[in-house]
């Protein structure tokens, strides 16, 4: 059996929001799903600021709570590769419970691991995450047909809302990977 590390190649992709949201990530395939829970936050767009779990077939990881006790197991005591263990495999990742983002995390390779490559690391997506709290994919969906029609009457609203100008099409690679160097960073 190889012990060595790989480096594991996830596509994201964003459920429910036409058009697609998805980035592609490298990540080490001995990182816990809290390890992937963060890099997803960040790669995605989000703020981290609303509950997430994880779902493989029929089980669920996540933050367990000693105060509502179920069947979640702890995504701190799990590594990707024991969830993710051939190209095609796949996991649900859903993100505030109230939103209900569900992103379908997807193995697409197997890569030697390279110490000269820092990981995590995006290496495509496409379009801008939505913003927090929007309403899910119906919401967001409103969301850019108020902020796209001057004349709709919730535009002068949602530009408030949201603090200027919004731009769906708009993904910054270069950002975002300096955003997860930082993300290291900060947990090291």
């Amino acid at each position: 059996m190889d012990y060595l590390r790989k480096v594991y190649q996830l596509n994201i992709s964003l459920l429910g929001v036409i058009p697609e949201v998805w980035r592609q990530v490298r990540v080490a395939d001995s990182d816990t799903l809290a390890n992937l829970h963060e890099t997803l936050q960040v790669v995605m767009g989000w703020t981290n600021v609303h509950m997430h779990m994880f779902i493989k077939g029929k089980e669920k990881y996540g933050v367990p709570d000693d105060q509502f006790p179920d069947d979640t197991r702890d995504e701190q005591q799990t590594r990707l590769r024991q969830v993710l263990k051939k190209p095609g495999d796949s996991l649900l990742y859903i993100y505030d419970f109230g939103d209900a983002w569900e992103h379908r995390v997807v193995l697409e390779e197997i890569l030697p691991y390279d110490l000269s490559q820092p990981l995590p690391a995006c290496c495509y997506g496409e379009r801008a995450c939505p913003p927090e709290d929007v309403g899910g994919p119906p919401g967001y969906d409103e969301f850019l047909e108020a902020t796209a029609d001057p004349s709709h009457p919730e535009h002068d609203y949602m530009i408030r809302w949201i603090g200027g100008e919004f731009f769906p099409d708009l993904f910054d690679i270069d950002l975002t990977n300096e955003l997860l160097r930082e993300s290291q960073l900060r947990m090291v």
